[in-house]
């Protein structure tokens, strides 16, 4: 693309960026290159390659065109100054921390993150001699209070998972750069899309490419962003001395999926609110938790920040017994129980906290599910809800 990035609004850039078919007979898409070794035409060009290790195709591992082509279409889509694919998001949250956390540092971990997030913390950097502390994701500048001379890193996840708080990403991120802290944010909700992680002050962002990146549940695949070169070198050290890396054909499928994520997104968006709203008025329903609503508690933060919503959010039902929604859930034709979301499917979870956050409260007045709205239509949506609410009245 010979235009400036700068110059052409988002629709554009998804469409063109990490493509170049004059370096590839004229075809639209970076072909998938099956690779291991790399052949080099001679020493000369293999000391070459040694001296920046993590730059051009050396070894399939460190990357080929295909790979390359997908970090840099979502670098460009975040802004960021590069990026690095890995196996899951998992992979993307364990390699980003390991770049800049050693025995004896102190993590700072928001207390709503990612269920597995939590368990490497307490299970396995906990080995390593890191300690983490889990805060209130809205504490705001009152994190300053939280940080100590051996900080490293402050982690944060807006929205929350299941639980969807809105973190102030701007005011951590100044406090934390204040002292010399990392700022890593999972961002998968949005995307990119919605939100941009280093206009707001993140200095790496995470992805579970799996969800809105591929966009069709056929594919497992990680991504991390950075603003600086720097982070760049550190990150990629830290995923190659792991040997963490994706495969070329989910890159290839997480490459496809981003040319269409914009439209996607606006209609998971669409329908995702229309569910909300109805949700809202539904006497079975205790709360719902979507920040896009303007009575939720994070409305005004993720106003200020985002530039729209994704299709998940969360719902707290009234105080029914366990079989009363089992047989709700169970009765459902359209809304799939299963992990995972960002599908074109809607999916739809029961969960319970069971004492799995420490710094902020778990309590609800009633079960609790977590809702993705596909790109199916609301209405047939909707339909099945309200089958589904009469076998919860019984």
């Amino acid at each position: 693309m010979k235009r400036k990035r700068s110059d052409i609004k988002e629709a554009t850039l998804l469409a063109h960026v990490g493509r170049d078919p004059a370096a590839n007979f004229g075809i639209i898409n970076p072909p998938v290159y099956h690779a291991s070794t790399v052949l080099f035409p001679n020493v000369a060009a293999i000391e070459e390659s040694n001296k920046d290790p993590y730059s051009g195709v050396r070894y399939g591992r460190y990357g080929t065109p295909t790979t390359f082509a997908f970090e840099e279409a979502v670098a460009a889509l975040d802004g960021g100054a590069r990026g690095i694919q890995v196996s899951s998001g998992q992979a993307a949250i364990t390699v980003g921390l390991l770049a800049f956390l050693k025995g004896g540092d102190h993590l700072l971990m928001t207390d709503t993150a990612y269920q597995p997030t939590r368990r490497f913390c307490d299970h396995f950097l906990s080995r390593f001699g890191v300690e983490t502390t889990y805060y209130d994701p809205t504490i705001g500048t009152g994190i300053a209070k939280l940080i100590r001379p051996n900080t490293k890193v402050v982690y944060l996840e807006s929205p929350g998972s299941l639980t969807f708080e809105v973190q102030d990403v701007p005011a951590i991120a100044a406090v934390a750069r204040k002292h010399g802290a990392k700022v890593l944010l999972d961002n998968t909700w949005a995307s990119g899309l919605y939100f941009k992680p280093f206009q707001h002050g993140a200095d790496v962002a995470i992805y579970a490419a799996t969800k809105y990146i591929v966009g069709h549940s056929d594919a497992m695949l990680g991504m991390i962003t950075m603003g600086s070169v720097d982070d760049f070198k550190a990150i990629k050290s830290s995923a190659s001395t792991l040997g963490n890396s994706a495969g070329p054909d989910d890159c290839y499928l997480g490459l496809r999926g981003l040319r269409t994520i914009g439209v996607r997104m606006r209609q998971h968006q669409e329908n995702g609110l229309v569910l909300a709203r109805w949700l809202q008025g539904r006497p079975e329903v205790a709360a719902v938790r979507h920040p896009a609503l303007p009575n939720d508690a994070g409305h005004t933060i993720w106003k200020r920040d985002f530039t729209g919503a994704s299709g998940l959010f969360g719902v707290v039902l009234q105080p029914y017994a366990k079989a009363s929604v089992d047989a709700f859930l169970d009765s459902l034709e359209l809304f799939g129980m299963g992990f995972s979301w960002g599908g074109f499917e809607s999916l739809i979870i029961p969960f319970a906290l069971n004492g799995q956050r420490t710094a902020t409260s778990d309590k609800e007045p009633g079960p609790m599910l977590r809702i993705h709205a596909g790109l199916e239509d609301p209405d047939d949506l909707i339909k099945d809800l309200e089958r589904g609410f009469a076998k919860l009245k019984k």
